[in-house]
């Protein structure tokens, strides 16, 4: 829904019809999903009552595998209906109480990050300190939209998104970087989003690099869906990569995953951690709604840019 309304400015009316059909029913379903206790805190499963795992024979018949809510789908939902001060002003206080060494310290992480307070993808006060590059992404975008003020948690964020791409890590260990995406072409996603929004001055150094590994990944990658993500970012970005073809591209949907659901990815202890980043123990979300939404995104994006070119 946040990609449509992006767009939704430079759609023709026909589709922009379309997109506030599709917001309507969006936003329909969003109290389904909201905190169990009526908190404005989102699920990725819907929560009263809780239907995690609903496709699923085994999980969905145990709480152990009850997520709690998450800064991910929290700020997807804030960014896209019109949440008042209070609101606002209540989960800039929210965050900070689940944040890294605000009752316990992340584990999950690289040594020298263990002291950032940046923000946990989690609201529950039971589930571990989890950094996620694209979850921090998308929270900092929510707090940068709305303008709210920023602290050292914020500041602490944005230099854990740095670190990780200034040290290379986001290409050499993207599952450790964003557990829950685990793709270096969807980090770039999610930090050309923000740095091509908002310019946090503390990212200003890492647009080079960004522009550089995008191309050497596009180069690389076959699956035309993951090119046009990193096409995508690279035009945010300000440079201009060769098209993509996007004739039957749904041929390439089946191949691309946008987010994975990590069954050990929550745990602290070293040994489940060592099989967390295997394919067997994830599952891999797939859309083709949403696939199409990112073929939209890249075509108006380049028709955006060639139209403007000199």
């Amino acid at each position: 829904m946040f990609t449509l309304r992006q767009l939704h400015p430079s759609a023709s009316p026909g589709s922009q019809r379309l997109i506030d059909q599709i917001q309507v029913r969006a936003l329909a379903a969003y109290p389904r999903f909201r905190n169990k206790d009526g908190l404005a805190t989102y699920n990725f499963w819907p929560t009263r009552p809780s239907q995690h795992f609903p496709n699923g024979h085994l999980f969905r018949r145990f709480e152990h595998f009850r997520i709690p809510d998450d800064i991910d789908d929290t700020a997807m939902v804030y960014l896209t209906t019109t949440p008042t001060p209070d609101e606002l002003r209540w989960l800039k206080t929210k965050l900070p109480q689940h944040a890294n060494l605000t009752t316990r310290q992340i584990q999950t992480t690289f040594a020298e990050y263990q002291p950032l307070k940046a923000y946990s993808t989690w609201f529950g006060k039971q589930m571990g300190i989890d950094f996620d590059a694209c979850a921090l992404s998308n929270m900092l975008y929510c707090i940068y939209r709305y303008r709210l003020p920023l602290n050292q948690h914020d500041t602490d964020s944005l230099t854990y998104l740095r670190a990780v791409v200034e040290s290379g890590r986001y290409k050499s260990e993207p599952f450790r970087c964003a557990p829950h995406y685990a793709r270096t072409s969807l980090i770039i996603y999610h930090l050309a989003r923000l740095i091509a929004a908002f310019d946090p001055p503390e990212l200003t150094s890492i647009r080079s690099c960004l522009i550089t590994d995008a191309y050497t990944l596009l180069a690389q990658t076959t699956n035309r869906v993951e090119q046009l993500v990193l096409a995508t970012s690279l035009i945010r970005l300000g440079a201009a990569p060769d098209a993509v073809d996007t004739v039957a591209i749904e041929r390439d949907f089946e191949g691309f995953h946008f987010f994975i659901a990590g069954l050990l990815t929550a745990y602290e202890h070293p040994f489940l951690r060592r099989f967390a980043h295997r394919p067997l123990v994830q599952m891999r979300w797939q859309c083709e709604a949403h696939n199409w939404a990112l073929v939209t995104e890249y075509l108006t994006l380049r028709a955006s840019q060639v139209s403007s070119a000199p």
